[in-house]
């Protein structure tokens, strides 16, 4: 799909060296781009709503839990 957006000079400079120094396309150095920012987005997003599980709930390891896995896997010295 074509499209039309404006962006600051500057920005749109930049944004073109950087295509040229990757050797992309400028479609492919944009669609790369919105990509990227959507996907961190959703990241965002999902690491928001884990912390506002986390934050009421103890995500500590259980003692006994911890002294078994101790146990299971051993000492090693490094």
């Amino acid at each position: 799909m074509k499209t039309a957006i404006s962006i600051p000079d500057p920005l749109f400079r930049a944004a073109e060296r950087e295509a040229a120094r990757r050797k992309l396309s400028r479609s492919s150095f944009y669609s790369m781009a919105v990509d990227a920012y959507l996907k961190s987005q959703r990241a965002s997003r999902i690491r928001k709503a884990l912390d506002s599980v986390y934050v009421a709930e103890d995500s500590a390891l259980d003692p006994a839990f911890d002294r078994l896995q101790s146990e299971a896997v051993g000492r090693e010295d490094w």
